[in-house]
């Protein structure tokens, strides 16, 4: 087994409860079919790696990596990552994204998220805010030597679970009175 990009190292662990979430994501049908694979996933919710490789599952007619293979192998991990550190008071959706593809992938692609402590507090203090907020995180799919193959941005909808309910509600009352 080749061993892991040094930019792929790390000081946070796994957890028992991260890892069997790590093992059943790898399994689930919808993410086996993209082709990635999630090698780490931080017991505290906050890294996560992930490995695209060509493939029979992941090359394209051209012989590189299919660059929907790259779009779909980097899905949901946000989200669900910010879902477990805020926890259960916030709603928490993927709004949006794209893709940039700077170069073909010829060989096995790396990805890593992180969520830092800044993030974390700009989100949270904007949902106080305003009960809402859309954050944008950039990732890149990169080589072993670092290469950025593709850019994707993702957009993740974040609100405070009273706010969305009361905006819900809001929405499904002005359906009605349209009609």
């Amino acid at each position: 087994m080749a061993k892991r990009p040094q930019f792929l190292e790390t000081h946070r662990r796994e957890s028992f409860k991260t890892w069997r979430f790590r093992t059943i994501m790898n399994w689930y049908p919808m993410y086996f079919g993209t082709g990635g694979k999630i090698l780490f996933w931080s017991g505290d919710w906050r890294e996560v790696h992930l490995r695209l490789r060509r493939n029979v599952w992941t090359y394209n007619f051209v012989g590189t990596i299919f660059g929907g293979s790259m779009f779909a192998a980097s899905d949901p991990f946000y989200m669900l990552m910010i879902l477990q550190v805020l926890g259960s008071r916030f709603v928490v959706w993927d709004k949006a994204a794209s893709i940039r593809f700077r170069k073909p992938g010829r060989t096995t692609l790396y990805m890593r998220y992180e969520l830092t402590d800044d993030v974390l507090a700009r989100i949270r203090e904007e949902v106080a805010q305003k009960g809402q907020t859309e954050y944008p995180f950039t990732l890149q799919w990169v080589d072993s030597a670092g290469v950025v193959h593709a850019e994707i941005e993702r957009i993740c909808y974040i609100a405070d679970k009273a706010h969305y309910e009361q905006r819900k509600g809001d929405r499904q009352s002005s359906r009605f009175q349209n009609h």
